[in-house]
């Protein structure tokens, strides 16, 4: 640690890459927190967490029994064990007995993108309710036609404030919270909607995934979803870099000038021999049939596609933070990575195990390095997202896990599950210990004891 910090500072190692490395090696040292403990309030299956996106200090739980709190992770409510131990009790909660509460279980428990001061919950009553978070009182609710499975926000939006609905119905919902109606609906799902999620690359981009076993993609300025991945379709690997894909557009455009080329001798040499006149006219029909294919809407042709991302419910979708690829799970047990570019499967076979079936769960990952935290029964599998190698395998749960939250900035990771509590996962040692088992290693020598 000692030998890093002296090349950051004579500039031999950049800051970026120095931070990276401290964070990748917390990372990798992730184990069940005895220092930190969430007080849990809940009488049921948590079923969400979320650390809001703007101080990431704040973190949102949903359970079963109705009832949502809220908790800080940075500042502890008392101590225990001589200060060894801080506990964190939730700052407010709200159950079945408020006015505005919900009837029934809660499944999913978001963050207003902007800032703390709202919050989006959505229910097995057939209700998505926005809270203020000052007042603990519910500003706007959306009656739905079915249970809600899962809302989202986009993080990027800076021209609306939508939530987006995944219910039991096959419609995708947009609740607008400024007005306080849906602004419309997504259709072409054959059964209900378990999981959405928003691009991280466009404000106007989402992603759904089915009890069809479909997963669609939206642009919500029209009608109709624009792409359905189907998992027959693969690429090996993750996609190539930038200056490949430069160089085989160029040679794939010399060589179609070169067909080109040679297309317009054939042609030339076809009017020299008098038979233009049968070769235009099939040319002609083909460019109408082409014409005709093209004025179909694409949202029309998508509701013709059957084809399945899993071979069962998908119950969860988790995009990447550079927005090129999304991860998906299903009730198949299977964790599938694609390219939202050309919407292919990578094949990467990740080492995960058997995944709940009857109920959405929360998907989660790290930057650097690049770990897939998956909820896999009563364990939490980190897998190398690239490889699909477990790295580390997290037990503390007595029960099934649902939901995985990764706070960046502190690099922890917090669980729930069936258990009714939240679990913490800090990274092993301090800087202080690592620093010394530094310095030991450098007095030891091959004669030392």
């Amino acid at each position: 640690m000692w030998e890093a910090i002296k090349h950051r500072e004579t500039g031999q190692i950049r800051s970026n890459s120095f931070a990276n490395r401290f964070k990748s090696r917390r990372i990798l040292s992730l184990q069940l927190s005895n220092r930190k403990d969430f007080v849990s309030p809940h009488r049921g299956s948590v079923n969400s967490l979320q650390v809001d996106l703007t101080e990431g200090r704040y973190l949102l739980s949903g359970a079963s029994d109705g009832s949502a709190a809220v908790f800080d992770v940075q500042r502890a409510t008392e101590y225990e064990a001589s200060g060894l131990i801080a506990k964190h009790k939730c700052i407010f909660t709200v159950d079945k007995q408020h006015e505005n509460g919900h009837k029934y279980a809660i499944t999913s428990a978001i963050w207003y993108p902007i800032d703390t001061g709202l919050f989006v919950t959505g229910s097995y009553d057939h209700y998505v309710k926005v809270w203020d978070t000052n007042t603990s009182q519910a500003v706007v609710d959306f009656k739905m036609p079915g249970k809600v499975y899962r809302t989202a926000m986009s993080s990027l939006a800076m021209s609306h404030t939508l939530i987006a609905a995944g219910t039991e119905d096959v419609q995708v919902r947009l609740c607008d919270i400024a007005s306080g109606a849906f602004s419309h609906t997504l259709s072409g799902h054959r059964d209900g909607v378990m999981s959405v999620e928003w691009s991280t690359s466009s404000e106007w981009i989402l992603y759904t995934g089915g009890c069809d076993g479909a997963i669609r993609f939206w642009d919500i300025r029209r009608a109709g979803c624009f792409r359905v991945l189907d998992q027959s379709l693969t690429q090996l690997g993750v996609r190539p870099p930038i200056l490949k894909q430069k160089a085989v557009s160029i040679k794939v455009s010399a060589a179609k000038s070169s067909l080109g080329g040679q297309n317009r001798l054939k042609t030339l040499q076809s009017k020299n021999t008098g038979s233009q006149i049968v070769k235009g006219s099939s040319s002609a029909k083909a460019s109408v049939e082409k014409s005709r294919q093209k004025r179909l809407h694409p949202g029309m042709l998508s509701t013709l596609d059957r084809a399945t991302a899993h071979y069962g419910v998908v119950t969860g979708l988790k995009a990447t933070n550079n927005g090129m690829y999304l991860l998906s799970a299903g009730s198949d047990s299977r964790i599938r990575l694609w390219d939202i570019e050309s919407g292919r499967n990578t094949l990467l076979n990740f080492e995960t195990g058997r995944i709940q079936t009857n109920k959405a769960i929360q998907l989660d990952t790290s930057d650097d390095p690049a770990l897939v935290f998956v909820p896999c029964m009563k364990t939490v599998k980190a897998c190398d997202m690239w490889s699909g190698r477990a790295t580390l395998m997290l037990r503390g749960h007595f029960e099934s896990v649902n939901s995985c939250c990764f706070n960046s900035s502190d690099q922890e990771l917090y669980t729930s599950g069936a258990d009714r509590q939240i679990l913490v996962w800090s990274p092993g040692g301090s800087v202080e210990g690592e620093m010394m088992q530094d310095e030991v290693a450098e007095d030891k020598d091959n004669w030392s004891d």
